[in-house]
Formats: structure tokens, C-alpha cells, sequence
């Protein structure tokens, strides 16, 4: 599986989408709906209205990836249908693709390694 990059946001898309668009009219809702850019290694997570589906659209640097999950029972756990996108950290993101519930899932700051002399 094509995974997100580390160090690039990684952003879900609080509305749903129309399913039957396909990379360049998700790449065209990103740009004119949410003024981000499609092409700058982004990875915006689509839901469908029923939110058993996503779709997940990132930019590799040769050319968009389409990734499409649907849920063979259940639904995947969305937040509160609103305007704009919400961004996720990569375990959160990993967490949302396997189906489980992403919420419960907090981002941990690690500190480097301080060095002994």
C-alpha cells in the first residue's frame, strides 16, 4: 500500500463527495473548494455520504494516487459533517484505513536523545 509521507499533512475533507469523481475532479474539490494544492504531496481523505467508503488522494511527485476503501460491514467514524478539512497525524490516518475508530488515537511528541559525554 501507497502510504502518506511522514512529514506532509495529512487532511480529511469534512464533507462528503461525490463517489463517481474520479483524480482529477477530487484534485479540482481540493483546489477550488478547500484552496489547498493537489500537488504539493498532500493526502486528502474523501468520505462518501454513507461513510462505508473513502477515498484517499495523494500526490507521489510523478503523478496523483487514487486509493478507494469500502468497508465490507459498518462504517468508517467521521467527525461532524462541516466545512473545511481536519487534519490527522499518521497514526490517526492508519488507524481511520484499518476501520477503527481514529479518535482514540493521540499523537505522541517524542524528544530526542539527549547525547552523554
Amino acid at each position: 500500500m501507497i502510504l502518506p509521507g511522514q512529514r506532509l499533512p495529512i487532511v480529511i475533507a469534512m464533507r462528503p463527495v461525490d463517489f463517481r469523481r474520479g483524480h482529477d475532479g477530487l484534485a479540482a474539490t481540493i483546489q477550488n473548494e478547500l484552496g489547498l494544492d493537489p500537488h504539493s504531496g498532500l493526502t486528502v481523505v474523501f468520505r462518501s455520504k454513507r461513510g462505508d467508503r473513502i477515498k484517499v488522494l495523494v500526490w507521489d511527485g510523478t503523478g496523483l494516487v487514487l486509493i478507494y476503501k469500502r468497508l465490507e460491514a459498518g462504517s468508517f467514524t467521521w467527525p461532524k459533517v462541516q466545512d473545511g478539512v481536519m487534519r490527522l497525524s499518521r497514526a490517526q490516518f492508519e488507524t481511520l484505513f484499518e476501520g477503527l475508530d481514529w479518535r482514540r488515537v493521540m499523537a505522541r511528541r517524542v524528544s530526542a536523545p539527549t547525547v552523554a559525554e
